[in-house]
């Protein structure tokens, strides 16, 4: 099966992919934080789209650490971009099992930094979404790019590919339902102008 969807917008985020040059994941962040180490509340906001309300009640809930000085740093916007990139179509306290599930909930317990996890899984997105992709290859896919990845503890390897292959098909899922309410949008204009 060829990839059905196109990756018109940078996973979890309102920016087109060609307007940013064709970066996503890591290239992405990178341009995001190349003059300063923290960006604002309002910067997340034109991103994701998301309101401060709801981003705050994601840190009151410890599913994104506290921002420091008012500033969100690398790693948190990229938790931030892949919860965002889960939510439509899977509950958020889910997506925070999903990322615990990853990741624990101590510094200890990470086996993968976020952005490295964003960046992986914008590649798996890239590949699923391209004219040439296809869903039985995303396990190749994940094991190509989890090739040089030393495990930190036994059983990360299998704790990452299982993380990462779920949140690619929530957001894949993601995409198709935004194609497919379009499509039914499509509809009622037809239909309002056949009347």
């Amino acid at each position: 099966m060829k990839g059905i969807c196109k990756l018109e917008n940078i996973p979890g985020t309102n920016f087109a992919v060609d307007k940013m040059g064709g970066a996503t994941g890591m290239e992405f962040l990178d341009k995001v934080f190349y003059i300063a180490k923290g960006i604002m509340l309002g910067q997340i906001r034109e991103i994701t789209g998301l309101d401060g309300t709801t981003l705050q009640n994601w840190v009151k809930r410890g599913w994104v650490p506290n921002p420091t000085k008012k500033t969100y740093d690398k790693e948190q916007l990229a938790r931030i971009l892949l919860i965002c990139m889960m939510r439509d179509t899977m509950q958020l306290s889910r997506v925070a099992f999903v990322l615990q599930y990853i990741n624990g909930t101590t510094e200890e317990d990470r086996i993968i930094r976020e952005s490295e996890l964003y960046d992986i899984v914008c590649r798996v997105m890239t590949e699923m979404t391209a004219e040439t992709g296809s869903m039985g290859s995303i396990d190749e896919v994940i094991e190509h790019l989890l090739e040089n990845y030393e495990e930190p503890v036994t059983g990360a390897r299998r704790r990452l590919t299982n993380g990462i292959r779920i949140i690619s098909y929530t957001y894949y899922s993601a995409i198709i339902k935004e194609q497919a309410d379009g499509m039914i949008d499509d509809l009622g204009a037809e239909k309002r102008r056949k009347r």
